[in-house]
């Protein structure tokens, strides 16, 4: 079969389309025929080493090169191993991308799709058949359903979290981005007013999402349009962003409200009062991507067509550096969809 291959660190021209041995299903384990994969910033940040600190890394340590990345996989089942019912062959499932959750009171993600074993960037890949679940009946496409598990698993992760509910007020910072995105929208379908912090270029989109109210950030004065929008303080900030806003949005959480962190693309060391945590019993809390429990009510919100993921662009495998290249630019709003 085809596959794109990872064959050290460095930049787009690493990847390398190549004739691989086709996998076979173990016991428990299924084939799964890709028909959609979504890049993610994993699958950059992996392939670039920049997980790693004195040495390059991938996400969770060292990999194996060369490796098929792709954690996001929408596709249809096509072998089966001994164990599992031949009643999956032919069924489209969505592939819950954490290949194994750590021991302990919450699942940790131990292992992912793409980074410490194979994942989707080929015609076939072989998983767990405990991690594929059936989406043939959902209206979204191979494509939209390709644009979840990764980004929509870590937001729905975050605001389970967060125990965000109907009526209440969630601030999502780098709304734009694909968590952030898919924050706005599953955010909006939980029926919480939803006030999203981008840059103006892309505020349309942003709403369109969801977003009740979208505050650019390269304006200024978030904190001033905080007092405004929520006097009484936003109840949940869901935040991939970090960096010096951690500071000027604090203050206008509300008294035992909760922050739910998941990113810090705007640099991981923040300036904190203390003080604002403790004296008005406001939680903070992080969050990696999503337990099984989660992944399950992102497949049950994706067959009743309760989201409506955004795919921004489609490339052939065949085009997967290009598909790289737009990614690192940033300019687009939803989710890149490589396809054969």
């Amino acid at each position: 079969m085809r596959a794109v291959a990872l064959t050290r660190f460095g930049g787009p021209e690493v990847l390398e389309l190549r004739d691989v041995a086709a996998p076979v299903p173990g016991p428990g384990e299924v084939v799964v025929e890709v028909a959609a994969v979504s890049l993610n910033n994993t699958d950059v940040w992996t392939r670039s080493g920049a997980y790693g600190t004195a040495e390059p890394a991938g996400w969770l340590g060292p990999i194996d090169f060369p490796r098929v990345q792709g954690a996001d996989v929408c596709g249809h089942v096509a072998l089966v191993g001994d164990g599992v019912s031949e009643d999956l062959v032919g069924r489209r499932v969505l592939v819950d991308p954490v290949v194994r959750y750590s021991d302990g009171p919450e699942p940790l993600v131990a292992a992912v799709l793409g980074s410490e074993v194979d994942g989707g960037y080929a015609e076939q890949v072989v998983v767990q058949a405990n991690r594929v679940h059936d989406v043939t009946a959902s209206p979204l496409t191979d494509e939209q359903l390709a644009c979840l598990p990764i980004s929509y698993g870590t937001a729905t992760g975050m605001l389970e979290r967060a125990g965000l509910g109907a009526g209440e007020t969630v601030l999502v910072t780098g709304a734009s981005g694909g968590v952030g995105l898919a924050l706005v929208g599953l955010a909006a379908a939980r029926g919480a007013r939803v006030l999203a912090l981008s840059s103006g270029d892309k505020a349309e989109a942003v709403r369109e999402a969801g977003a009740d109210v979208v505050i650019d950030r390269a304006g200024g004065g978030v904190g001033e349009r905080l007092a405004t929008l929520a006097p009484a303080g936003v109840d949940v900030v869901a935040d991939v962003v970090g960096g010096p806003l951690v500071a000027e949005i604090m203050p206008h959480v509300r008294p035992g409200g909760r922050w739910v962190v998941a990113g810090a693309v705007a640099g991981p060391v923040v300036e904190l009062d203390l003080r604002q945590l403790y004296l008005r019993s406001i939680s903070l809390l992080g969050s990696t991507m999503h337990t099984p429990h989660q992944f399950e009510l992102l497949v049950a919100a994706a067959n009743a067509g309760e989201i409506a993921p955004v795919v921004a662009g489609r490339y052939r495998f065949e085009d997967v550096r290009a598909a790289h290249e737009q990614f690192e630019r940033r300019e687009h709003v939803g989710k890149l969809v490589l396809h054969w």
